[in-house]
Parts: structure tokens; C-alpha cells; sequence
């Protein structure tokens, strides 16, 4: 499985012990690989997302101080479903039901509360239940202009 991983400054470090404690069980595509004091976010977030997209990663993880610029720049990325995560029971309804396929963290959680986050989301699967998908559905053709909400 390939995993797709970025950060700002704000995670620099993070990013390192995450792929170094992460290598032996995926495929790491790492988007950030020169951070400075004064990167921009969005940079990295919309790497990560288009390697998604692209299908070169099956997922992607987005870090920096909050996770919230993470979330909000791979967001607009077309056929991403980036959820801010905090814990494992995040990370598991972020697969199952909103199939997200990028996870953004705050640099605050610690290296080993995103590990275990992680290995939750990659061992959910995606809800089979009709509201689930609907949902799913329903944002997925919004965003290609084929639904336009109530």
C-alpha cells in the first residue's frame, strides 16, 4: 500500500519518525521533502492530494500546526475527502463513512497517536449502508457540477 505523506514547517520532525517508523509496512511517497521556515501549506497539501488522485498513492496524510489549513487546502482538490482527524475513532468513521481518502493531523497529536490513527483508518473499510453512500454520492456530484443541494 503506498501512502502519501506532507507537512509544513510546523511538522518537519513529525514526518521523519512517521515514515521512519511507518517504512517496513508502506510504500511512502514523501511530498515535502524540503521544509524552511516560511513554506506555505497549500503547496504540500495539494502534492499529496494529486498524487491521490493520480493513483500513485492509495492515500495521503497532511500535517502542520492545527491539521486545519492541511484539511481546508486538500479539500479543494478535486476527488479528495480530507478529514481532520484527532483520534482512532475519527480515523475509523473517516473511512467508513465518508470514505475520506486524505487524513490531515495537527503536529500536536504526537508521532505515535498518528501511527495508531493510521492503522485504524487503513484497517476500516468503507460503509456498504445506503446513507453512507448517498452522502458520498451526493458530494462527489457537487463537486462535478451534477448536484447542486436542495
Amino acid at each position: 500500500m503506498k501512502l502519501a505523506i506532507a507537512t509544513d514547517h510546523r511538522g518537519r520532525d513529525l514526518k521523519l519518525e512517521i515514515i521512519d517508523k511507518l517504512k517496513s509496512d508502506f510504500e511512502i511517497i514523501d511530498c515535502s521533502l524540503e521544509n524552511y521556515d516560511t513554506d506555505d501549506y497549500p503547496d504540500f497539501a495539494f502534492k499529496t492530494c494529486n498524487e491521490v488522485i493520480s493513483g500513485d498513492a492509495d492515500f495521503g496524510i497532511l500535517i502542520c500546526g492545527t491539521g486545519i489549513g492541511m484539511s481546508i487546502a486538500a479539500n479543494k482538490v478535486r476527488g479528495i475527502r480530507c478529514a481532520l482527524v484527532h483520534d482512532t475513532n475519527e480515523a475509523r468513521l473517516a473511512k467508513e463513512h465518508n470514505d475520506a481518502n486524505v487524513l490531515a493531523f495537527s503536529s500536536e497529536l504526537g508521532c505515535d497517536n498518528i501511527i495508531e490513527c493510521i492503522k485504524v483508518y487503513v484497517s476500516a473499510n468503507t460503509s456498504a449502508l445506503e446513507n453512507h453512500k448517498r452522502r458520498i454520492d451526493k458530494i462527489i456530484k457537487y463537486e462535478s457540477g451534477e448536484y447542486n443541494g436542495l
